[in-house]
C-alpha cells in the first residue's frame, strides 16, 4: 500500500473512531446534561453525570460488539478501556470547556435553544480536537486499532469455522 492510501485508510479509522467517541459522549453529554438541568443539579454536579454517562455510553459502545467475541467480559473491559479512554478524556475536555465559557449555557433550560445550540457546538469543537488524537493513537497501533484487531481477529475466526 502505498503513503497516500495508507493516509486515507488511517484518516477512515480515525474518522470511524471519533465518531464513535461522538456517539457515546453525545448520548452520554445530552442526558447528563438534560437529567442535570430539569433536576436543577449545579453546574458541577451536572457536569460530573454528563461526563459520567459520557464515559459509560462510550465505553457500552465498544463493548457490545466485543461480547459477541466471546471473550472473556475483564478482556473485553481491558480492550474497551485502551481503546476510548484518551478519546473520551479529550472529548469530554473539549465539549465540557466549550460549554463552561458559552455565557449563559449552562443556566440554559431544556426548552431554551441556547441549550441545545451550546451542546450541539461544544460537541462539534470537541470531535474537531479529538480527530487527530484518534489519528495519532491509531498510528501507534493504539485507542481503536486495538479494537479493530480484535473484530478482525473475530470476523477471522468466525470465518474459519465455518
Amino acid at each position: 500500500m502505498d503513503g497516500a492510501a495508507a493516509r486515507a485508510d488511517l484518516n477512515r479509522l480515525a474518522l470511524s473512531a471519533t465518531v464513535h467517541c461522538l456517539t457515546g459522549c453525545g448520548i452520554g453529554e445530552t442526558l447528563g446534561l438534560a437529567i442535570g438541568t430539569a433536576t436543577g443539579l449545579s453546574d458541577a454536579a451536572t457536569i460530573a453525570l454528563a461526563v459520567g454517562l459520557a464515559f459509560l455510553f462510550g465505553y457500552s459502545l465498544t463493548i457490545r460488539p466485543l461480547v459477541k467475541s466471546r471473550l472473556p467480559f475483564r478482556e473485553i473491559a481491558g480492550i474497551a478501556f485502551a481503546a476510548d479512554t484518551i478519546s473520551i478524556t479529550v472529548m469530554e475536555i473539549v465539549d465540557n470547556a466549550v460549554i463552561l465559557a458559552i455565557p449563559g449555557a449552562m443556566d440554559a433550560g431544556l426548552a431554551d435553544p441556547l441549550f441545545w445550540g451550546s451542546l450541539a457546538f461544544a460537541l462539534a469543537v470537541a470531535f474537531v480536537i479529538t480527530f487527530p488524537v484518534n489519528r495519532w493513537l491509531i498510528a501507534r497501533g493504539k485507542g481503536h486499532a486495538v479494537v479493530h484487531a480484535h473484530h478482525g481477529q473475530h470476523a477471522h475466526d468466525a470465518h474459519d469455522a465455518h
